[in-house]
Order: C-alpha cells, then structure tokens, then sequence
C-alpha cells in the first residue's frame, strides 16, 4: 500500500502538518495490525518549484509535455500516479486552499479533460484557526473529482492559531477516523467502484470530447482508453 500525503503549507510545524502525522502514525499501525506493508510519504508542496499557471493552454492544445514552465510539476505527477491513493491537506486562507495548492491545481488543469487518476483513491483535509473549512474543501473536491480521483471522504479540523503538543491529543480520534477509512478504502479497492459524483463528472467529461475536433490531444486521449 503506497500512501502520498501532499501538504500545502509552509509550516513544518503547523497544524496541517501535524494532523497528517497523526493520521500517518495511525494508518502505519493499521498496516501493522494487518500485517499490510505501507509506504507513506509526506509530501510538503513548499519544497517543490511549482511556478503558476500562465493560462497558456497549450498543455489542453498541445498535450502537458508542451507546457513551458519547467519545474517540478512532472515528478509531482509521478509520484501521483505510483501512489494508491492521496491524503491532499491545506490550511485556510481567506476561506480557502493555500496558495500553494491552487497552483498545483491549476497547474495540473488539463487532467479535468484528461482523468488520468481514475481508480485512485484520495481524502482531503483542511485545517482552520477558527473559520470554516467548507470553501477550502469544495475547491480541493473540484480538482481532484475531475481527474479521476475516488473521494473517501473530506474532514475540515479547527486547531486554532497553532496546536500545541498538549493539544493534539484532543484530535486523535479525528485522525483514526481519517486513518480508517483511508486505509480501508485502498485495502478493498473502493476506487474501482466510482461513487455516483464520480462517474457524473465522467459523464460530463466524455460528452464533451466527443464534440471536439478529431485528432485533438483530449479526443486521442479518450479513444486510447477506449472510454
């Protein structure tokens, strides 16, 4: 079982951060519990060149090998597609995802007409001081549902401005929740059982490449799937 854990916060000490090593912790007992081995990386999206998206299109015209930025979205996008499923966490900021995580979704844009992780699975997490996590949730549940991903499940945690080593005790049994069902949905395979959100935006996606022009990246890419 291969877990890939991306976290969209500068702080390597923060609550996002923090509740991912709970949940990391607790899925590695898991693994143990059932005798599974489990490889789990934590990501932080920090330490990666990820430069915005220019709108030039040319990974939607040309195919994402065209793309003119040259930095570490490709590698990104490996370790995605070796992983079995994602654990995505962002703190809040003005109500929604950080900074860092909108890049990396608009960067990797062309995935919601080309679902290329479909049959992994993934569950999101946002982290607040003291405000909602709704937005943050929804932006992150957009991406991720059109390109193919599998939603286990999404938990918004209020930690305030920042958790002490006290604190967390208090938000253990959040993260075995998450634990659980995260492990549980990659240990039986749930990706491969689209819930119905998930095959509406498949739906929606296999309509409209079919009124493209023939021979356009999305049109050869959905006939070589045979979708």
């Amino acid at each position: 079982m291969n877990i890939l854990a991306s976290i969209g916060s500068y702080r390597k000490q923060g609550n996002t951060a923090r509740s991912v090593e709970l949940i990391a912790a607790r899925m590695q007992a898991l693994a143990a519990q059932h005798t599974i081995p489990l490889e789990f990386e934590t990501l932080f999206l920090s330490d990666l060149e990820l430069h915005p998206c220019r709108g030039c299109r040319a990974c939607f015209y040309h195919g994402e090998a065209a793309c003119p930025l040259h930095d570490a979205v490709p590698r990104l996008r490996a370790k995605m597609e070796a992983a079995d499923a994602l654990l995505l966490a962002s703190p809040v900021y003005v109500d929604d995802v950080s900074g860092l995580i909108k890049i990396w979704i608009d960067r990797l844009a062309y995935l919601c007409h080309r679902p290329a992780l479909a049959g992994k699975a993934a569950y999101l997490l946002a982290t607040v001081g003291g405000s909602g996590t709704r937005h943050a949730l929804r932006t992150m549940s957009a991406g991720l549902l059109t390109w193919g991903y599998h939603l286990v499940g999404q938990t918004g945690v209020k930690m305030g401005a920042l958790a002490t080593a006290e604190d967390l005790p208090r938000y253990q049994p959040e993260a075995e929740r998450v634990a659980q069902r995260l492990f549980r949905a990659v240990a039986q395979q749930q990706a491969l059982q689209p819930s119905f959100y998930s095959l509406l935006a498949f739906r929606v996606q296999q309509l409209a490449w079919q009124h493209e022009s023939p021979g356009s990246v999305d049109t050869t890419y959905w006939e070589a799937q045979g979708w």
